[in-house]
């Protein structure tokens, strides 16, 4: 059975958090949340909120082990942008985005797969 979760708008570049979710898929849960706790990017700590709810989901709605699970699918899409103006020299704007991401993590119960 697959069980997902979802964290949307997170203030983080699309890019740069599909370079964490990558690194996840195809491994146990409680190993891709060890990797996630060492990894240096920004994008970890909230990748690794998706993958405990995700968890957390499975064992409380759909009665599956923890210690079972297997992320098959970790995705980083793209969010709306912010758009902010900075002044600059001459009366000029300079246009500033702030992009946003909706992360994603399906995890399976490992007997399925």
């Amino acid at each position: 059975m697959r069980v997902s979760a979802t964290a949307k708008y997170v203030r983080r570049s699309t890019r740069k958090t599909r370079l964490v979710t990558q690194a996840i898929v195809g491994k146990p849960v409680s190993e891709a949340a060890s990797m996630l706790r060492f990894m240096p990017q920004g994008a970890a700590k909230e990748v690794a909120k998706v993958l405990k709810s995700a968890a957390a989901n499975a064992e409380n709605n759909h009665d599956l082990s923890v210690d079972d699970l297997v992320v098959v699918q970790a995705t980083a899409d793209e969010g709306p942008t912010m758009k902010r103006y900075r002044e600059r020299a001459q009366g000029r704007a300079f246009a500033i985005h702030k992009p946003m991401t909706h992360v994603t993590v399906v995890v399976e119960d490992r007997e399925v797969r």
